[in-house]
């Protein structure tokens, strides 16, 4: 079991032991999926872009399971506004980036921006790196189990303007599913949740988590959201 209070020291280690059996289907499609059946963009084959990584984290509410999100603050340069898993760049302090330190860092970004308690997650898988063009930026997706939860909440305003859970029936319901539409022209899944609207990377590794778990539900491809020009 990964206990991981020790972010910055002590070995960050994944471990599929004790898991719910409901995670049963996203620990295969974490196992089985490639990177190309995630996204078209893939990080650059010359080592270019920044190395980062997000903490996908399911834990489990009052509705069945759920995803921790949060949304940034309007004020940020990088995707203001959007609602995004916790996570950032590297650090050198996080280790090698193709080691565990995508494992660290996922843990010490959702730590500093939610003020979740690393130790009560356990770390269960990674998917393939994948690339934000926009940002430059080569982000390892970590998946986590929020075995012993903890009280989370904007920690920093200027980088927070909200931390809220999902429940996995409210992503699956085809009534809170479109298709997201930005001024260039980019068509990419969306779901309208908590108030949000959830759209771009985050939007579209939750798309493809579901698709590959067998978890989606038909849902109406032709229903289109206009994103605002600023986004």
């Amino acid at each position: 079991m990964t206990r991981a209070s020790n972010t910055q020291g002590g070995a960050v280690t994944l471990s599929k032991e004790g898991l719910p059996a409901w995670l049963d289907p996203v620990v295969h499609a974490v196992e089985t999926v490639q990177p190309l059946q995630l996204s078209r963009f893939l990080p650059p084959e010359d080592g270019a872009g920044r190395q980062s990584a997000v903490l996908i984290l399911f834990g489990e509410g009052e509705r069945g399971p759920e995803l921790l999100l949060m949304e940034r603050a309007s004020s940020l340069r990088s995707h203001p506004g959007q609602p995004s898993f916790p996570g950032g760049a590297l650090d050198p302090q996080d280790g090698d980036p193709h080691g565990d330190g995508p494992l660290r860092a996922a843990l010490r970004e959702a730590e500093e921006e939610t003020g979740l308690d690393p130790a009560g997650v356990q770390l269960f898988g990674v998917l393939p790196k994948l690339y934000i063009p926009v940002s430059g930026f080569v982000v390892t997706p970590v998946l986590g189990w929020w075995r012993e939860p903890s009280p989370v909440g904007v920690v920093d305003p200027a980088e927070t303007a909200r931390v809220f859970t999902v429940p996995v029936a409210d992503l699956t319901d085809a009534e809170n599913r479109a298709m997201a539409v930005h001024p260039s022209g980019h068509h990419g899944p969306a779901f309208l949740v908590e108030s949000a609207l959830v759209w771009g990377f985050t939007a579209g590794v939750i798309d493809r988590l579901l698709h590959f778990a067998g978890w989606e539900h038909p849902w109406d491809r032709e229903k289109q959201v206009p994103l605002d020009w600023r986004s």
